[in-house]
């Protein structure tokens, strides 16, 4: 009854309400209910940018806007959104406290993704060294061999899926490695990702939100047994860094180890296969890149503007804020959309034209900004360069056979699956 409970207040009434704004017309809720991939989003990015820089819809503040975004997630007057932030009435806060299941959520705190300062400071000091850009340029000849022997595997097989046969495995192996988890393990910590990806979305089913919390319910089993081993006997690994020196509480060692499991690896397989489908549907790029392949970092820059595989995120104002000559207040949510960022034209010109000679791609969002900037962008940059560049010079005439099949999540862009015929150079 208490999961119950919870699920109708994070997703039940949400979904309704938004459901209910969608077929009056509100892009907000179109957005988050409504048509899934760019074209119909940048629709309803466009209405919203026309209502101003920071508009209020449906009760929210709501902003696409390149600068605003920038700003709001590097204020340190704005804290992250959790299950019960300040803008919820206080009867909703205190039954989300009393229904808190205690399981390694990544959505939730003790997560270092939804904490402010001095815990998020804490949770990330602990870990940060080993996903510095000197720690990642040590792994770049283990991402190229382990990319090397997908592609040996891809080019057996008749038909390969590249979302399950490729984009998913090279970065769970990575990922696995720098946190010290067994290579028998992957396809275990693969059905975790899946199943806890759609806790970053807003209006879950009630099937979808139980069969997530049975899983972290496994998850929480499995961490609690692997970091008691840890703290007899301690590594080299990130796994490791948690548990020495007994600074966080077991609840915070696995909430973070949760975290660093599927942000190592999710973003990664969504940033792999939007690519794949990019390059494919633009062979005048992919004849760019075969003639200069210097080009292939800023195209993985230019992938994650376009399509970025997180599409929303949000802040609520800690205080009263001016910001675009407007005043936010204390309590207030602002919803930030790093897809509409991502198509500002002030910043990006013709936003919608997919171009990876585009001087600034890099300025792009996708990756957040500020002290809650992805942790792992650098490993993230690193896997899409190296294994979009391999798999297209192995197999130049790569296509997908038939239309890509995407992933049913809104706030995640991505493809569940990519069924391929590869001809190999």
């Amino acid at each position: 009854m208490r999961v119950w409970i919870r699920w109708l207040l994070l997703h039940g009434l949400p979904r309704f309400l938004l459901l209910l704004t969608a077929r009056r017309g509100n892009p907000l809720g179109q957005l988050a209910v409504g048509p899934d991939r760019l074209l119909g989003s940048s629709i309803y990015l466009e209405q919203i940018r026309q209502r101003g820089r920071i508009p209020t819809i449906s009760g929210a503040r709501v902003t696409v806007d390149y600068e605003v975004c920038r700003l709001v997630l590097r204020d340190r007057r704005f804290s992250v959104v959790t299950p019960n932030h300040r803008a919820l009435p206080k009867p909703i806060r205190w039954v989300m406290t009393k229904t808190d299941p205690g399981l390694p959520n990544l959505t939730e705190p003790p997560s270092m993704l939804v904490t402010d300062p001095p815990d998020h400071t804490r949770y990330r000091r602990l870990v940060g060294q080993a996903f510095t850009p000197k720690a990642i340029a040590e792994l770049r000849e283990r991402v190229v061999e382990v990319t090397d022997d997908l592609l040996d595997d891809l080019q057996s097989k008749p038909r390969p899926d590249l979302i399950v046969d490729f984009c998913q495995q090279l970065p769970v192996a990575i990922i696995a490695e720098i946190l010290g988890l067994p290579a028998e393990m992957h396809a275990t910590l693969l059905k975790w990702g899946d199943s806890g990806a759609p806790l970053l979305e807003r209006g879950l089913s009630w099937a979808t939100y139980r069969h997530a919390i049975e899983d972290l319910a496994e998850v929480e089993r499995y961490f609690n047994q692997y970091l008691d081993r840890l703290a007899a006997e301690p590594g080299d690994d990130v796994l490791s860094m948690l548990v020495k020196g007994g600074e966080l509480t077991r609840r915070e060692q696995m909430a973070n180890a949760a975290l660093l499991l599927d942000a190592g690896f999710l973003t990664t397989v969504n940033m792999l296969g939007n690519g794949i489908a990019l390059l494919t549907s633009h062979p005048d790029q992919l004849e760019l890149l075969a003639a200069q392949p210097e080009l292939w970092p800023r195209a993985v820059e230019e992938i994650l503007r376009y399509d970025g595989p997180v599409r929303m995120t949000g802040r609520v104002a800690s205080c009263e804020v001016d910001i675009a000559d407007q005043r936010v207040k204390s309590g207030a949510l602002v919803l930030l959309s790093l897809a509409g960022a991502n198509y500002d034209p002030a910043v990006f010109p013709d936003p919608e034209r997919f171009d990876i000679t585009r001087a600034n791609a890099g300025d792009h969002l996708s990756f957040g900004s500020g002290m809650h900037g992805c942790l792992g962008a650098t490993l993230a940059r690193l896997e899409g360069t190296i294994a979009l560049r391999e798999l297209f010079e192995r197999f130049p005439d790569l296509r997908l056979d038939g239309p890509p099949i995407p992933h049913p999540l809104r706030n995640l862009h991505a493809y569940r699956s990519m069924p391929a015929k590869l001809h190999a150079a």
